[in-house]
């Protein structure tokens, strides 16, 4: 796997709640509007960070810690809404909180002035590119319309090619948004070799046993010679 300084480690076992899967639309609701509030704030602080940035050649070290929280956070959700993972988000970002987890750097980079105040118009291709991504990995979860949803439903697993294909497109949004926000000065990579980090731990499989060697069989001893009477 070829590194990028956003990565996505994917945890994930691919079971999922058939309760949760059927009302995953409802349940989002309160991280969707948690998600534009916060993205508000978002906004904000990448104006000030891009002057920052221009002036001292690096983001804020505070603007970083906060735009990254918000990545991590914004994976979380869409992991949950897209059916790439199962359990219920938390609402600020923790590391280590989730089996989709958004690795992306807290301490802020030198970055190139000129790159820096051409930035928007430098991430205008990413964003194309990541709704070319992003559409077809929506649909495969969208209620009532896809095979991924109704699998998850009726066998209570994700498949995991629609699991992979959606972990994916998350992978490239988190890369072109940390990108735009000047989380990190490396462009977004649509491959997914490319940060992306997937395992499945095996849960279902039984322990090996291992199986214990039979003793040797003890060699018989010959008996010994009786000792011969000893001369007077």
């Amino acid at each position: 796997m070829n590194e990028h300084p956003i990565t996505l480690h994917v945890m994930d076992d691919l079971r999922r709640s058939r309760l949760t899967v059927f009302f995953r639309y409802l349940l989002y609701i309160p991280h969707g509007i948690w998600l534009e509030l916060w993205g508000i704030a978002v906004i904000l602080v990448a104006v000030l960070n891009w002057l920052v940035a221009l002036v001292i050649g690096r983001p804020a070290a505070p603007f970083q810690r906060f735009n990254a929280a918000y990545l991590r956070y914004w994976t979380t959700v869409y992991a949950f809404l897209m059916l790439v993972a199962n359990p219920f988000p938390g609402f600020t970002g923790e590391p280590g909180s989730y089996p989709v987890e958004l690795s992306v750097p807290t301490t802020p980079e030198k970055q190139n002035r000129l790159k820096t105040f051409f930035r928007m118009f430098l991430a205008l291709p990413t964003v194309v590119v990541l709704y070319v991504v992003l559409v077809p990995a929506m649909l495969i979860c969208y209620p009532l319309l896809s095979f991924s949803w109704w699998a998850s439903l009726i066998t209570g697993r994700m498949p995991r090619g629609f699991r992979d294909l959606g972990a994916n497109a998350i992978r490239y949004g988190a890369q072109v948004a940390g990108y735009a926000l000047l989380v990190t000065g490396t462009y977004p990579c649509s491959s997914p070799y490319v940060g992306m980090a997937l395992g499945v731990p095996v849960i279902d499989a039984a322990p090996a046993v291992a199986e214990t060697p039979p003793a040797a069989a003890e060699k018989p001893t010959a008996p010994e010679a009786p000792e011969a009477p000893s001369e007077a």
